[in-house]
């Protein structure tokens, strides 16, 4: 009987994933503090800290899976690795930080729907593990199939932190905290729906681009870090909206438009699940 061979653990992206998921338990134990906060202000510095963690999460994640592409350094306990740390990251912490924001006003009801995003995202990822494990694609593509659940957290985390920039000060959030438990739900769905979204997984160090496209991406991000209480959650709102709008895009458009950040969408697309 042979003996179980160990697997590879490639340094470098999992030590990505491995902040993805520092990332991820940070941000609950800062929910936590501030759900044990009586005034609002303390709260919302916590509740501040943990949208901070989410989102680098989201940048770990990004670097983990460049990473092992770029030395060829793919693995199955990297992709089971990688799972794990989104459904703390991407899962449970967006759905903690909204309970504790509004849907805890409405007790069962509230519970279920934080409930209902984490299930949809475990099923995603576990969906994701299974159809990797059956064997690489005949024909690969570079899209996503369904919204990824670490952008779903991203446009969580940075609406919330516009709706606390928006109410600074102020004893609570206003009403539009109830816009929350509806995206949720929309979400949850959008994790399954069959709109499909560019990857970017042609990204990596050795994209190159034009000077034109490379000072385009250097103002996008000098406007995030400048004016980050809603540009955030505004990049994040155009790539969802951006699924709805790709099908009536023409092949030469959508080429032209995920170009200028460095996909290029292949000639023959076909569906592929992937987080």
């Amino acid at each position: 009987m042979s003996a179980i061979q160990s697997p590879k653990v490639y340094l470098l992206p999992n030590l990505m994933t491995a902040g993805n998921l520092f990332c991820g338990f940070a941000a609950v134990l800062r929910i936590y503090d501030g759900a044990r906060e009586i005034d609002f202000l303390a709260a919302a510095a916590d509740f501040h800290d943990a949208i901070w963690f989410i989102l680098a999460a989201c940048i770990f994640d990004l670097l983990d899976g460049r990473l092992a592409r770029l030395g060829g350094h793919e693995s199955a306990f990297g992709r089971e690795f990688d799972s794990l740390a989104d459904i703390v990251s991407f899962g449970l912490a967006p759905a903690l930080l909204v309970y504790q924001i509004v849907l805890g006003e409405f007790k069962n009801l509230g519970w279920m729907i934080a409930f209902v995003y984490l299930t949809c995202g475990a099923l995603r990822l576990a969906r994701f593990n299974c159809v990797a494990a059956a064997g690489p694609s005949s024909n690969p593509d570079k899209n996503f199939t369904g919204f990824p659940i670490p952008a779903a957290a991203g446009v969580i985390a940075s609406l919330t932190l516009f709706m606390l920039w928006l109410d600074e000060g102020e004893r609570t959030i206003g009403r539009w905290k109830y816009a929350l438990p509806a995206l949720m739900i929309f979400l949850s769905f959008m994790m399954f729906s069959k709109f499909r979204y560019p990857s970017f997984k042609a990204v990596n160090w050795r994209t190159t681009q034009s000077i034109p496209r490379f000072f385009f991406l250097i103002a996008l991000l000098a406007l995030t870090v400048k004016f980050y209480q809603w540009m955030a959650a505004l990049i994040f709102l155009v790539y969802l909206l951006y699924g709805f709008l790709r099908p009536f895009l023409s092949p030469n458009r959508r080429r032209v438009i995920e170009e200028e950040i460095g996909e290029e969408p292949p000639e023959n697309e076909t569906f592929e699940e992937v987080p």
